[in-house]
């Protein structure tokens, strides 16, 4: 089993391009199923879940062409496709749920595993399962399936999200877009992947349209167009190298991605000192010395990413004085915690608060990664720390950041993948 060794205390210096979004990408290929014409994919990043994704589409039938050089996919679903994902390829990624709405758009039946990936919470789908029934369908769960079917074609509705879910609400996106009718969805999560999504959806031909901050109107279509779209910039790989940079006290040019994305990101780190210049598409950073502390919680978009929260707590270990993380979204979010004291952080958690009590001097450690997330912030930790730090089941990074030990070569970081 692979894991990283890390020579620390560098400062990271040079650019970094951002690669295309895993989060975008993973809802746009389940999407394609709702075509039977030729669907071209550009900035596909090259990463363990858009692998497993582009399997379990080749599982149901869909010819593809991958090329990872390119980091681009061409589909096409000519044949009917088989209706059935298996818990093999679904049950190590979350997203493997959304191929239930397409499947029952276009076909009206499904069976499709329950989802895996990071354990950081329970992550129940009954919001994708109750709104989808409100479309027609009828479902049970049998054996860890969900075993759904509708007798007629799906038909628009009035739904309300009874609370915010990204899963949820790119599910119901998809498969509206091909039910009779028109379907009204609010309290939608505004994410931009799903607003990505949305655009993908209308570049083959979908009748989406926001009418409200948090409300889409939905036309159903019976055929899509075929054409190409290129997938957004990631804005967790993004935020990532910012922290990078404020880590190491480095000076990093991120290139590549929107910063009206990740605005809040970046109000959060001038607050706590880095120095940041915004020209066009990069953002020039620099890291200080004197990280002040700050008291936040993780929120739906645009408020502070739950993905951001591991890496942010590594920058508030190095303040001068304690801050406070308050994890809204996840409820098992702060696995990380024990690795980063191990490493020399005085952090305790009490219930969703984690109480970060600064000046820390990372030591060099021996440490094990828990999920994706988690698994970047203990490299960050790992990076301003003097000595080796090994870092074991580094299967998680590799689900979402796409060559981060190549990139973070070319910033100056001693860093090495060992088998």
């Amino acid at each position: 089993m692979d894991k990283l060794e890390v020579f620390g205390a560098k400062k990271l210096k040079g650019s970094v391009r951002i690669s295309g979004s895993k989060n975008a990408a993973l809802p746009i290929l389940a999407a394609s199923i709702l075509s039977n014409k030729k669907i071209i994919l550009k900035n596909l990043p090259n990463v363990k879940d858009i692998q497993t994704m582009i399997k379990l589409l080749e599982s149901i039938g869909s010819t593809i062409k991958y090329s990872k050089k390119n980091n681009l996919i061409i589909i096409q679903n000519k044949n009917k496709l088989k209706t059935f994902a298996s818990y093999n390829l679904v049950k190590t990624m979350r997203a493997g749920i959304l191929v239930l709405g397409p499947m029952l758009a276009r076909y009206g039946k499904a069976k499709v595993s329950t989802p895996g990936g990071c354990t950081i919470g329970v992550r129940p789908i009954d919001l994708h399962l109750k709104a989808l029934a409100q479309l027609g369908i009828n479902y049970k769960i049998i054996d860890g399936y969900v075993h759904a079917y509708s007798k007629k074609k799906l038909k628009g509705a009035k739904i309300r999200f009874p609370k915010k879910s990204v899963g949820a609400t790119e599910n119901l996106i998809i498969a509206s877009s091909m039910a009779t009718g028109t379907t009204i969805l609010s309290n939608c999560c505004i994410e931009p992947e799903i607003k990505d999504l949305v655009n993908f959806i209308n570049c083959i031909g979908g009748k989406i349209k926001w009418i409200g901050k948090r409300t889409l109107k939905i036309k159903g279509v019976n055929n899509f167009n075929k054409n190409e779209y290129t997938i957004m910039p990631d804005r967790i790989e993004a935020g990532t190298y910012l922290i990078a940079a404020a880590v190491t006290e480095g000076n990093l040019k991120i290139i590549g991605i929107n910063p009206n994305i990740i605005k809040t990101e970046i109000d959060i780190l001038r607050k706590l000192g880095a120095k940041i210049k915004i020209i066009n598409e990069q953002i020039n950073i620099k890291g200080t010395n004197n990280i002040k502390n700050i008291n936040i919680k993780t929120a739906p978009y645009p408020g502070f990413p739950t993905d951001m929260q591991g890496q942010l707590m590594v920058l508030l270990c190095k303040s001068k004085k304690r801050s406070v993380i308050s994890e809204e979204i996840f409820e098992n979010r702060f696995m990380h915690v024990a690795e980063l004291n191990r490493m020399g952080a005085k952090i305790k958690t009490k219930g969703n608060k984690a109480f970060i009590e600064g000046n820390t001097n990372f030591k060099a450690a021996e440490l094990m990664a828990t999920d994706l997330r988690a698994s970047v912030s203990l490299i960050l930790a790992a990076l301003s720390a003097k000595g080796k730090t090994t870092i074991n089941r580094i299967y998680h990074l590799d689900r979402g950041y796409e060559q981060i030990e190549k990139k973070l070569r070319k910033l100056g970081a001693n860093i090495r993948r060992v088998s």
